[in-house]
């Protein structure tokens, strides 16, 4: 059944959702690099609204979507989205955090991987011509306590991956974890705190909220063993960035791996010169597979809610 209505597209998605909504009847308009004042004033002819993470909807782009019945995020979280704002005008919020679990969770075994093993500086010293091997003494994952700070999607992929490289894993969510993930893997469930002083890896998959804020801060680093490493994906502000960088820069714990940071681009150029942290451009998402998962899952959801099926 062919439905109708006008799309506009915020941000950079891949092709397949857009056609999909094509060949469902929708009009899609591609604007990846409409800038705010733009989207203000033309959000008001369109039916659907669809971001990534770059465009913000605000409570301003909510009022002028006269006409609006969907906002869709191609990705994980809304945290870029006046969710309250537009529920309350009957406007529906949907986005797709199936799409990128996998994507996530393997670039957070890598990072730990990275840190355990040193493979930036090995990688860049190398190729300067530094043969530093014997500075180079790493640490094995096996054996090691992974504690999982959120155990939804994303952090039960990376425990399944954690125990196939022989990890013991902790697991920590306000919310109940999932019994038959405890009873497949044997995580043990525990407080946040325990679980700082227990892991050798600390994996965060929360999403941000003001309860979440900062939720590892100098008080937290200093509950983690000296020789504890911390990996990061999910969002930035969850780090008090300051924290980390006296943590690290002590040798309060050993490392960090950073995917998101508190302002993206990140501007805490001493954090970012430190020898014991890793850092990547917010690329936990960015597969191929990811993406066109993500974009067919929201085109899907858009055309089914506007065929009144879900």
């Amino acid at each position: 059944m062919q439905v109708s209505g006008k799309v506009l597209v915020c941000d950079s998605i891949d092709q397949t959702g857009i056609d999909s909504m094509k060949r469902a009847g929708l009009n899609v308009d591609y604007l990846p690099e409409i800038m705010p004042a733009e989207l203000v004033s033309s959000v008001k002819d369109y039916d659907v609204i669809i971001v990534r993470s770059r465009t913000k909807i605000t409570k301003e782009v909510v009022d002028a979507a006269a006409k609006a019945k969907i906002i869709a995020r191609v990705g994980v979280g809304l945290d870029n989205v006046e969710v309250e704002e537009a529920e309350a005008k009957k406007i529906r919020v949907i986005n797709a955090p199936e799409a990128a679990s996998i994507a996530v969770a393997e670039l957070a075994i890598g990072l730990m991987i990275s840190l355990a093993r040193s493979i930036p500086r090995a990688d860049a010293e190398s190729k300067r011509g530094n043969w530093i091997k014997k500075e180079l003494m790493g640490t094995q994952l096996s054996g090691k306590y992974l504690g999982i700070v959120g155990v939804g999607n994303i952090g039960r992929n990376i425990g399944r991956l954690g125990k196939a490289l022989r990890m013991n894993l902790i697991g920590y969510d306000p919310y109940p974890i999932n019994r038959e993930f405890i009873t497949e893997t044997g995580m043990i469930v525990t407080d946040f705190n325990t679980l700082l002083e227990s892991a050798d890896f600390i994996t965060c998959h929360v999403p941000s909220t003001p309860d979440t804020r900062h939720m590892f801060n100098a008080e937290r680093f200093a509950k983690m063993k000296p020789t504890a490493y911390l990996v990061n994906t999910s969002r930035g502000e969850i780090i008090d960035e300051s924290a980390l960088y006296e943590a690290l820069k002590n040798s309060k714990i050993a490392g960090a791996a950073l995917d998101v940071f508190e302002l993206e681009p990140p501007a805490n150029k001493q954090l970012l010169s430190l020898p014991n942290l890793v850092c990547t451009p917010h690329i936990g998402a960015q597969t191929r597979e990811a993406q066109e998962l993500a974009s067919t899952v929201i085109a899907e959801k858009v055309i089914q809610i506007l065929r009144g099926v879900i």
